[in-house]
């Protein structure tokens, strides 16, 4: 279930609880190999499934840039924040990769709002934690902490 925010205090509020889980998905060797062509990375631990089996992962694997860029995917599914003039993406801190995604497996964004800081302008900048969870193991494929500001209209 999306978490809906229509205010600053709102967000300020929300620091340090969970956001929820979204739906699982699936990672396919048509996606990865999607990335491969988009970003020129065709490393065979990602796009050489005979190779790949008998490589360290047993197959092959997502790029962990693919599975940090999904983290844009799953923010929707975990908030929504309304009443705005103007939201944009900041970027990101503390990217990690912990494990592999294998092609097969099934991943899961989980989010929390770790920090809320009011800027100069009225803005406020939001950081939340997606960790994405891979089914069936006990080390997350990406944790990072996305970083996003938000111009709220004024009140009436």
């Amino acid at each position: 279930m999306t978490t809906v925010f229509k205010s600053a205090a709102a967000l300020e509020q929300a620091v340090g609880q969970s956001l929820g889980v979204t739906e699982w998905m699936t990672i396919n060797q048509q996606r990865v190999d999607t990335f491969a062509d988009a970003t020129g990375d065709h490393q065979w631990i990602h796009v050489d499934p005979e190779k790949a089996k008998t490589g360290p992962f047993g197959g092959t694997i997502a790029h962990g840039y693919l599975t940090l860029s999904l983290v844009n995917y799953f923010l929707p599914q975990l908030m929504k924040v309304e009443n705005l003039q103007m939201g944009v993406n900041y970027g990101c801190d503390r990217v990690r990769f912990p494990a592999p995604v294998r092609v097969g497996a099934s991943i899961r964004g989980n989010g929390e709002i770790t920090q809320v800081e009011t800027l100069a302008n009225g803005a406020v900048q939001v950081v939340v934690r997606v960790t994405v969870e891979v089914q069936g193991s006990d080390r997350p494929g990406c944790v990072v902490d996305t970083i996003s500001r938000y111009t709220f209209n004024p009140d009436s």
